[in-house]
């Protein structure tokens, strides 16, 4: 529950005054600096530095492309490269903003590498082993300042590896099945890696687990709309509605909990629900009325949206009440 309404609820069961209701708010630190603050503003800069020194390096090989040449383009990539992770080696303190600098200079430089020199590789081999080399740079720092970025690299090869494996097309046929089943099962994968039970071995943080949750959803709640209104509904909507089902489930443990990953799943489901409905109002109803099937699909939506929000604060309370009692 939010502090502040809480406070404000409290005081008109009490009847407090102005005076009375102004010390309440100060017992509770409502006015204090966030507990987080100090910790999150230096990490929050730190990424934003380092995202801006990657990107005006790569902005800068573009800006003196003519100038610089072949030779000069590696040699500017490759040195930024070393010379980060030198410093990374260097100073302790700024070794998580420096590796994501590294990060950001590797792919530029497989970027370019695969530019100048078209291996023929398709381009979710090159963010697979972008993901694969930085692995073990991000299981070393245990930051999050770079698995939410790598989180997005590996996203990005297994987005790109079901397409390259689907005829180089975004569709969903009944014959690509099991590759969308493979892209599942890694998506799924990074999340568990990111999640409570795979923290103690990754040192992901809470930013890399929404990253990766929110990156699932979509991968499975996308793929399963596209089977939906595809001429014959094919089984990956099934199959995304009981992904997504047991998904949401395995983040309801108080071990494994987390209300962004369930209410991200919750909202995966229910627009699956409901697109599914749609279809079967507007598709199988006859010759209805179309306004009233539009009355009943948002009602259906707004209760499920309701029940959906019900049911995860239900969830939080418990679980916040279980912490507090251990």
């Amino acid at each position: 529950m939010d502090l502040r309404l809480a406070l404000y609820q409290l005081a008109d069961e009490h009847r407090l005054d102005a005076h009375a209701a102004t010390r309440l708010e100060a017992l509770a630190g409502l006015g204090d600096e966030p507990g987080t603050l100090a910790r999150r503003l230096p990490l929050g800069l730190a990424a934003l530095a380092a995202a801006l020194l990657g990107l005006g390096l790569i902005f800068w090989i573009a800006a003196n492309w003519a100038t610089l040449g072949r030779f000069g383009r590696f040699a500017v990539l490759q040195g930024a490269l070393l010379s980060m992770g030198l410093a990374a080696l260097w100073r302790p303190a700024l070794r998580a903003p420096l590796a994501l600098v590294v990060l950001l200079a590797t792919g530029a430089l497989f970027a370019y590498f695969g530019q100048t020199y078209q291996t023929g590789a398709d381009p979710w081999q090159l963010f697979a082993l972008w993901a694969a080399l930085m692995l073990p740079l991000a299981w070393g720092l245990r930051s999050e300042l770079l698995w939410t970025p790598w989180v997005l690299v590996a996203f990005a090869a297994v987005s790109l590896w079901i397409q390259a494996h689907t005829g180089h097309q975004w569709r969903v046929e009944p014959d690509d099945l099991a590759v969308h089943l493979v892209g599942w099962i890694a998506a799924l994968a990074i999340v568990f890696a990111m999640a409570a039970p795979g923290r103690r071995f990754t040192g992901a943080g809470t930013w890399a687990l929404r990253a990766a949750a929110t990156l699932a959803v979509v991968v499975i709640t996308i793929t399963a709309l596209g089977a939906l209104f595809a001429r014959d509904i094919a089984a990956h909507y099934a199959l995304g509605l009981l992904v997504l089902a047991a998904f949401g489930a395995a983040f309801v443990p108080v071990r494994s909990f987390d209300v962004f990953a369930l209410s991200a799943a919750a909202l995966g489901l229910n627009t699956l629900l409901v697109a599914g409905l749609g279809r079967l109002l507007f598709e199988h109803s006859g010759s209805g009325d179309p306004i009233g099937r539009l009355f009943l699909l948002g009602l259906v939506a707004a209760g499920l949206l309701a029940a959906s929000v019900s049911a995860v604060l239900r969830l939080a309370r418990a679980r916040v009440a279980t912490g507090a009692a251990q």
